[in-house]
């Protein structure tokens, strides 16, 4: 069977339950079975990859199917299951969830809501795949470095790191804050002839002008006070590797001329020395600010950007290259849980859809803070739009997505709704209950559905 087929198991000891749902589903999945235990479904578990399991809690043998949801993430973590009860309790449904159920449906079933849950399954399956896809191609396109991207633009930045990998020539490297601009750095230098050697990177906007000299070049005993020894710079510290130079736009004009200097004579002087040193470090430099600009107005002098920028890439920003976000999301998803230590997570298709859309003024960076904080302050494993950070979903700092359907637009609304009622209310159920006008076991149930916890 293909791994783009989608196939469901239905576990229900009621023999109407699992034919109901196996007709009522047949034209959502490639293969629906049916299994009426866990002992059952578990065999079958074994023979098929199921993308999606719809189980009963409560089955008349063997264990339960919080119990077999719980051996089912064990085993497939990337298997969606919904959980199915006549008898349902908050407290139920909150285990359900965190144990990491895709949703928690009370019976008597309504199924046009099954089916809505089973298509988004379906979408979250078919993002996975095409997240593999596109490490699949990554990989056979010789993946660089821990840069990540499959859109046009980044392969594009690929096939120039390739090209210019393994040559002398200096690189400058363009783009927002956040694109990862030191990563093609490492990149360059990884898939170089000297990828043996040192990688030293220094930050010439973090860098007072007075300690930059002695930074770049090295200093001598007795040279200024507080040297009470010799130091080399970074241009000794990369001999026969390379020298990244981040933010070289912020350097004082005095500076640029030391620089300029080192650039055409591959030679220089520890401040307070006399000893001529030669160089041999290959040169790359990074900035997120428009040189031609500076140029224009006197800030940054011509004759160094043409030295400096002999091969210019430009790294795109994350708004630009958006269909890249679902593989970085996931990398990052999986980075960051074995880093800390947490289980497997998984982002909800409007959760992801929220992430797409966003603006991403920080760019890879931002992207990168945002899921491991999701990682860490996050208990259950499945993701939704509602507990990303309030500011993603901003108008002024996003372009909103459409909902895909009435019925999500309306899911969203209703849990954003039921999150700003307990605020108001801090947090009292009753009180939250009354101000909504539903019953307090209603709001525990949304709740649980929605995890505000």
């Amino acid at each position: 069977m293909s791994s783009d087929a989608f196939t469901l198991l239905i576990v229900d000891d009621e023999p109407n339950i699992r034919s109901g749902l196996a007709r009522g589903l047949a034209a959502e999945a490639d293969v629906v079975e049916t299994a009426e235990n866990a002992d059952d479904a578990l065999a079958k578990f074994a023979q098929t990859n199921y993308q999606l399991v719809i189980a009963d809690v409560r089955l008349n043998s063997g264990m339960t199917g919080i119990e077999l949801l719980k051996k089912i993430r064990f085993s497939r973590p990337q298997t969606a299951v919904i959980m199915i009860t006549a008898h349902g309790t908050v407290e139920m449904a909150v285990e359900a969830m965190h144990a990491g159920a895709f949703d928690f449906i009370l019976k008597p079933l309504d199924l046009n809501l099954i089916r809505q849950q089973v298509r988004k399954a379906r979408e979250y399956h078919q993002l996975r795949v095409e997240n593999q896809r596109l490490r699949s191609q990554l990989a056979s396109a010789g993946e660089i470095s821990n840069i990540i991207g499959g859109c046009a633009a980044m392969q594009g930045v690929f096939q120039h790191i390739r090209q210019v990998a393994a040559t002398e020539a200096t690189v400058m490297i363009r783009g927002e804050s956040g694109t990862g601009k030191e990563l093609v750095a490492h990149a360059l230098h990884d898939l170089s002839d000297r990828s043996d050697g040192p990688f030293v990177a220094v930050n010439l906007g973090a860098m007072p002008e007075t300690l930059l000299e002695s930074e770049l070049f090295g200093h001598e005993k007795g040279a200024f006070s507080g040297a009470a020894r010799q130091k080399p710079g970074c241009f000794e510290q990369a001999a026969g590797g390379t020298l990244f130079l981040d933010e070289v736009t912020e350097m004082s004009a005095k500076s640029q001329v030391d620089l300029l200097r080192v650039l055409e004579s591959k030679q220089f002087t520890r401040v307070g020395g006399e000893q001529v040193l030669q160089t041999d470090a290959r040169v790359v430099s990074a900035t997120n600010r428009s040189v031609q600009d500076m140029i224009a107005d006197g800030t940054f002098r011509e004759d160094l950007f043409y030295r400096l920028n002999v091969i210019p890439i430009e790294v795109p920003p994350l708004r630009e290259r958006r269909e890249d976000i679902p593989l970085l999301v996931e990398h990052f998803l999986e980075h960051f849980c074995k880093r800390h230590g947490r289980p497997s997570k998984r982002l909800a298709p409007e959760a992801m859809q929220t992430l797409v859309a966003a603006h991403w003024p920080g760019n890879v960076r931002q992207l990168r803070n945002v899921m491991e904080r999701i990682v860490v302050t996050h208990t259950g494993n499945v993701i939704h739009s509602g507990e990303l950070p309030a500011e993603l979903s901003r108008k002024e700092g996003a372009h909103r997505a459409l909902p895909r359907s009435l019925a999500e637009a309306v899911e969203v609304c209703e849990r954003e709704t039921i999150h700003l009622a307990l605020e108001a209310c801090e947090s009292h159920r009753e009180k939250t209950a009354k101000a909504l006008g539903v019953s307090v076991r209603t709001l525990h149930y949304k709740m649980g559905r929605y995890g505000l916890h």
